[in-house]
């Protein structure tokens, strides 16, 4: 949030800055002068942060799949993380992040045991 609000408050001082010159379009992410940016220009900015920063190449999209996997093997419920992500149904992200579901079903079958024999 605080990175957020530091991007919003930059904004307003380019917004300012350019006047009646300053496009509205609404965005969050914009230009200097308020147009909007080519959705590439993110994906281009995150791989020479990534190269810069000697890391393993990944695209920026993959991040998204990072955030599902890791959340999904955290015990953050399917539901839960279908909707962050934005998917039509539940079904589809459980089909789309099935590699993670063993370790889950791992941990729900050991978790109701312990529940069921104790510790």
């Amino acid at each position: 949030m605080a990175a957020l609000r530091s991007w919003r408050a930059a904004q307003l001082e380019e917004r300012l800055a350019w006047g009646a010159a300053w496009t509205d379009s609404g965005l969050v992410f914009t230009r200097e002068d308020g147009t909007p940016m080519h959705p590439e220009w993110l994906s281009d900015a995150f791989d020479w942060r990534i190269r810069t920063a000697g890391l393993p190449r990944i695209r920026f999209h993959d991040l998204r799949h990072t955030h599902a996997s890791l959340g999904l093997a955290a015990g953050v419920p399917v539901k839960v993380m279908s909707e962050r992500l934005g998917h039509s149904t539940s079904s589809f992200t459980a089909d789309a992040y099935q590699h993670v579901t063993p370790a889950l079903e791992e941990h729900a079958a050991s978790t109701v045991a312990r529940l069921v024999f104790g510790p």
